[in-house]
């Protein structure tokens, strides 16, 4: 387990640095091209305050967007369980406890935000809460402890602001070409240099850079599964759940592309092919149950 935590420290800081090195990379091209020097400053401004404020903000800003509203003691005799049952299983985490928060959504689902065990919260959609019985709700909340415990969610988060950054900076590449002319310095040969090399960052950029945070979404699914089921003692709680969340016909609302690393369950619609799993924040249901079920606890 802190082998895990430690991965995934030097995991965010890695990814950080790498691809701080690429927007400047790709900033210091741009502003040569077009002999612009504040692109460049632009570029390491944008990406470094994106960077800081999805650290200390980011958590708030994902719960606003999917219309999460914190649930506290003086809430209803149902909402109350929910509580006393996170409370429950972060004593046996040995984490504090989260704040817990519910998404007025029918499609069942559930994330984890938050830079560390100490600023995290845990969403559950009403339609989670409503469909799932207790041992399938412990199951799906031990689920979002173990991210919360690994540090996944500090990484997820990087990775998702990294990506909205590299790719804002590579369509700004692509409109300043598009819109900005030519160099005014004259040399052709540097200037079709510079033209590949940032069309072969502003095209390839984006697309590894969302690989990166496809495989590391399917992986840390693994690991919080496995994780999750050490915590409960009880695979079969998770695996019906996933079942169930994964049958379910209904999608939710306020899901995007950006935040559906976070949930359980990929919040859209299932699609079938090897490209699709390719492409997709999440491993196989299947999969996922059938490593469960090979458990030994």
């Amino acid at each position: 387990m802190y082998k895990q935590i430690a991965a995934n420290r030097q995991k965010t800081w890695l990814l950080i640095i790498g691809f701080l090195t690429l927007i400047i990379i790709a900033g210091y091209f741009a502003s040569v091209y077009w002999n612009n020097p504040s692109i460049l400053i632009l570029a390491v401004t944008v990406s470094v305050g994106m960077s800081w404020g999805s650290y200390f903000v980011g958590d708030r800003m994902i719960l606003s967007l999917s219309g999460a509203k914190l649930v506290d003691h003086d809430a209803d005799i149902k909402q109350r369980q929910i509580i006393h049952l996170v409370e429950n299983l972060c004593i046996t985490a040995g984490l504090p406890t989260p704040k817990v928060y519910l998404i007025k959504d029918i499609a069942p689902n559930a994330f984890a935000v938050g830079r560390d065990p100490k600023h995290a919260s845990i969403a559950l959609t009403v339609g989670l809460v409503d469909k799932l019985d207790k041992v399938e709700l412990e199951g799906v909340i031990a689920h979002e402890l173990a991210h919360i415990k690994n540090y996944d969610i500090l990484l997820i988060t990087v990775v998702i602001t990294l990506l909205g950054v590299i790719t804002l900076l590579a369509d700004w590449m692509w409109r300043g070409r598009m819109f900005g002319g030519q160099n005014s310095n004259g040399k052709n040969s540097s200037n079709n240099v510079l033209l590949l090399v940032g069309l072969v960052l502003m095209i390839l950029s984006p697309i590894f850079a969302r690989l990166i945070y496809f495989a590391i979404s399917r992986q840390r699914e693994y690991l919080a599964d496995a994780n999750g089921v050490l915590l409960t003692r009880y695979p079969e709680g998770l695996t019906s759940a996933l079942k169930k969340i994964s049958d379910d016909k209904n999608q939710l609302r306020l899901a995007n592309r950006a935040t559906a690393g976070l949930y359980i369950v990929n919040p859209f619609r299932k699609m079938s092919g090897v490209t699709v799993e390719l492409w997709s924040t999440h491993p196989p249901i299947q999969k996922r149950i059938v490593a469960l079920t090979h458990m030994n606890v």
